[in-house]
């Protein structure tokens, strides 16, 4: 049973190259014989001003030839032969040049013009040995005036040949397949650039995906759970307004939760406000950065000078350094006053932050600062920090303003 699977497998094998080998024969000979016929009747009429129109003929079938050739490959040999995607120009003189002076056009053409004839001969070769391979095998159905002696050697070839021909025609199609794609498709650096514009894009959906879910928790935290905790803060405040005569115990009890509640509502304010202030979304960096400085407890210069807006990412990102940084400085620093300011320069925003503290502040050394380098680096931003002992510490981060 299993060696009958196994040569059925082959023998569909088999036919799959075969007939992929043959499906290549026109293929590979129409333009080049194109471009042969129209050279020669050039010739014979002596004609030599018109030698560039079988050229230029030759250059219009190329794209269409290609787009065959990658259907030939993906539907009878499973090969995926990946395009270039062109660069979109609205102009057709410009986007006829800049395909003209592709490396990616040039690399078709060899393929077709100088590449296409020999492996036509090869696919030719392997379609003589299959004919005579099935020649040899039935030669005593219809070659009965040959001598016997003769009809045996012919038998004896054609067994051999039949064994022969499905290698023949895998090691055809095996060559086709490793020389379509580096012809046909993108070269190694035009992958490389796809892969690298697919994943940027890639990591861009995931940060805004991210980002939007962030804000979706702050709108649940802020309708939903805080509100809870008001409501609940506003009835133990009027249980204890309005219950004096309960015992000292469960008044007692009363004013710890209704403080804990309060408590409460102000650390998930704080939480809210770190996720995703609305203020940002709604007012921009320069509003929700005063909230921030206005609520430390050091004195803080901002100066935020950005014209347009950034992007939403760029801009939560931004927001987050400042408020990291200047935590940093409230809890760490021993800082007397911190200086803020951004500003954007050309497609870039930079962002500063300086204190007067005592210095010594590590990036490398796996401190918060290290979280802030990654945030910033999501977005293909650059992150430094320079901090002498004894202070001052500055810390700069540059986003570009679009992803």
């Amino acid at each position: 049973m299993r060696s009958s699977r196994t040569l059925r497998r082959a023998l569909l094998r088999a036919r799959r190259d075969t007939g992929f080998v043959a499906a290549g024969i026109p293929l590979h000979l129409a333009l080049a014989s194109q471009w042969v016929w129209g050279v020669t009747i050039v010739v014979k009429a002596n004609a030599w001003a018109v030698v560039p129109i079988p050229f230029a003929l030759f250059l219009v079938g190329v794209p269409a030839l290609t787009v065959v050739q990658r259907h030939r490959y993906r539907a009878l040999l499973g090969v995926d032969v990946p395009r270039l995607t062109p660069t979109p120009e609205r102009r057709w003189p410009r986007r006829a040049l800049r395909w003209l002076s592709s490396a990616q056009t040039w690399r078709q053409v060899g393929y077709h013009l100088l590449l296409g004839p020999l492996l036509a001969a090869m696919e030719l070769l392997v379609l003589a040995a299959w004919t005579a391979a099935v020649a040899g095998v039935t030669v005593f159905a219809y070659a009965s005036a040959l001598p016997v002696e003769q009809a045996s050697f012919c038998t004896v070839g054609g067994v051999v040949l039949l064994c022969s021909a499905p290698w023949l025609a895998g090691a055809a199609a095996r060559t086709e397949a490793r020389l379509a794609p580096a012809l046909l498709g993108p070269s190694r650096n035009e992958r490389l650039r796809q892969r690298v514009e697919h994943l940027a894009e890639s990591r861009t959906d995931l940060i805004e995906a991210v980002d939007s879910e962030r804000r979706r928790i702050e709108r649940d935290l802020h309708d939903g759970t805080q509100q809870r905790l008001v409501s609940l803060a506003v009835n133990l405040g009027l249980a204890r307004a309005t219950l004096t005569d309960l015992p000292d115990d469960a008044r007692t009890a009363i004013e710890e939760a209704h403080r804990e509640a309060k408590e409460a509502i102000a650390e998930l304010n704080a939480l809210v406000r770190g996720l995703h202030p609305a203020v940002l979304e709604d007012r921009g960096l320069d509003a929700a950065l005063s909230g921030l400085a206005a609520r430390v407890p050091l004195p803080v210069g901002l100066r935020v000078d950005i014209g347009e807006r950034a992007a939403p990412v760029v801009e939560s990102v931004a927001y987050f350094v400042v408020s990291e940084a200047l935590t940093n400085v409230t809890k760490h620093a021993r800082a007397t006053r911190a200086e803020v300011t951004v500003e954007r320069i050309g497609k870039v925003l930079r962002v500063n932050v300086t204190d007067d503290g005592s210095g010594g502040a590590d990036a490398s050394a796996g401190s918060g600062l290290n979280g802030l380098a990654k945030r910033v680096g999501s977005v293909d931003g650059t992150f430094r920090v320079s901090s002498p002992v004894g202070g001052p510490t500055t810390l700069t981060a540059e986003l570009p303003c679009e992803l």
